[in-house]
């Protein structure tokens, strides 16, 4: 079976978020179970672009509307990935410093047509295509109703939903520049009176999934807007975890860390792992250390950190150490309490991927208050290298982390996103940390849970075949 995904996003090539992380990590365990699976993804001017060699095999020009632009379509000349890529350079729109912007309509509209113009020329078509969130979510509709790709219509398409907070809406003006279709299916693309991209991917996809279960669940109540849809497709969708590639994600051999540890030796690894943290950033070895590691925005309840922090720093004896970049705001606010809280708080607010690594390795907990989470990796990161979780149960957090209290529970859940239940956790994992038998137990424990993407991958293997079964 061959499987193409397209995506924006795509780890280490170019992330943003775990949208990347996923289509890094879902397409190398396919393939280790003996499929042939492969990523489109846009040809973005990035380091790892500037770093590495390419070769054009395809080039053509893409319609936008009344425009043509000139695009290829590139491989790596050396490949030092477990998976193909194939990128798409429109140089006039996607050849940018950046993944996202406030005007991106143009460039993914671009993306998609010309990774399908691309696909129909091949000799060998996918057997599968999978598009993953509103970035690719007009090639279901496309593939679907557009003349130009009749051709390609059965084959089966998969929408995966990382995130229904975006959906890459656009005005109706804009239609012209979808290839033509026949136009009294035009509410394929709407909803609430825009284009919709996600609610066009939903409504033509073959089948629709989301990266966790809850989050299935979750979405027929709060989708921003797209909750009666989803209900309405439900006998299509399905809620599959996601993993993370155990391979990268290894204290055992991860090159960014400190020092590297397994369960045997957790407590000298990340001894040495923490020690680092604590002098790089004035803290107080002998406490515990809690983390925030993500982007500074409400949904991830980052704009509850400042008054949480603050609040539980003036009644615990406690390190609290936060890595992130977002909403302004947020930024100053945690920022500021650096000069209150000296040798007890730090924050370095940015992006750092080997710092992220290295917070794993050496905090005692992960603070994840988040307001929503459709899966989540973080908390999957944590385990794996024995820092213990502290999450809002929601979503994936909900799906991958059990209370303290309950029967071989290992993590500590609140229920709601406010200040109070986030001090309470905090206080919580500050009592465990003092029992230090079960702390040490509860550690060693949790890196032996198994959140790879084997079980995953093999789960959208089944699902694959299912819908070509259905031809």
């Amino acid at each position: 079976m061959q499987i193409i995904h397209i995506s924006a996003e795509c780890y280490p090539v170019a992330k943003v978020g775990g949208l990347a992380d996923v289509v890094g990590s879902l397409p190398k365990y396919q393939n280790k179970l003996g499929y042939t699976s492969a990523v489109i993804m846009p040809y973005y001017k990035n380091k790892f672009v500037e770093q590495n060699s390419f070769k054009t095999i395809y080039e053509s020009t893409v319609a936008l509307g009344v425009y043509k632009l000139n695009f290829s379509i590139r491989m790596l000349a050396n490949n030092p990935l477990d998976f193909d890529v194939y990128f798409v350079d429109v140089p006039e729109l996607l050849y940018k410093d950046y993944v996202y912007s406030a005007n991106d309509t143009d460039r993914f509209i671009a993306f998609q047509i010309a990774a399908l113009d691309w696909i129909l020329t091949l000799d060998k078509k996918p057997e599968i295509i999978h598009c993953h969130d509103h970035h690719t979510g007009l090639i279901p509709f496309m593939l679907q109703e557009c003349h130009n790709y009749k051709s390609l219509n059965k084959i089966p398409v998969v929408t995966t939903i990382h995130n229904a907070q975006y959906q890459g809406w656009f005005s109706h003006e804009k239609v012209d520049l979808i290839p033509e279709f026949d136009f009294h299916n035009v509410g394929l693309l709407d909803w609430g009176s825009s284009i919709n991209p996600l609610a066009a991917a939903i409504k033509c996809a073959w089948s629709v999934t989301t990266v966790s279960p809850s989050y299935m669940e979750e979405l027929q109540l709060e989708a921003n807007g797209l909750e009666g849809l989803l209900s309405a497709e439900r006998s299509k969708s399905v809620g599959i975890l996601n993993g993370i590639d155990a391979k990268v994600w290894n204290p055992e051999t991860d090159t960014y860390i400190v020092q590297n540890y397994t369960e045997k030796t957790v407590a000298a690894g990340r001894q040495a792992n923490k020690a680092w943290l604590c002098k790089e950033f004035n803290l107080d070895i002998e406490k515990p250390l809690f983390a925030f590691i993500g982007r500074l925005v409400g949904e991830k309840g980052a704009d509850l950190l400042p008054e949480a922090i603050f609040k539980a720093l003036k009644s615990n004896e406690i390190n609290v150490l936060v890595l992130g970049s977002g909403q302004s705001e947020i930024e100053s606010a945690l920022f500021g309490l650096i000069e209150l809280y000296p040798g007890a708080y730090n924050a370095f607010i940015g992006y750092d991927e080997k710092l992220s690594h290295i917070i794993y390795a050496g905090a005692d907990f992960l603070l994840m208050p988040s307001r929503v989470e459709p899966c989540g990796l973080n908390q999957m990161y944590a385990l794996r290298y024995g820092t213990i979780p502290i999450v809002r149960s929601i979503g994936g957090l909900k799906d991958t982390i059990t209370d303290i209290t309950e029967a071989d529970g290992f993590g500590i859940c609140h229920q709601e996103v406010n200040v109070d239940e986030m001090i309470n956790a905090i206080e919580r994992g500050t009592a465990l940390y003092k029992t230090k038998t079960k702390f040490i137990k509860i550690r060693r424990y949790i890196m032996g849970i198994d959140h790879s993407w084997d079980a995953s991958a093999l789960q959208y293997i089944n699902l694959y075949k299912a819908l070509n079964n259905q031809l």
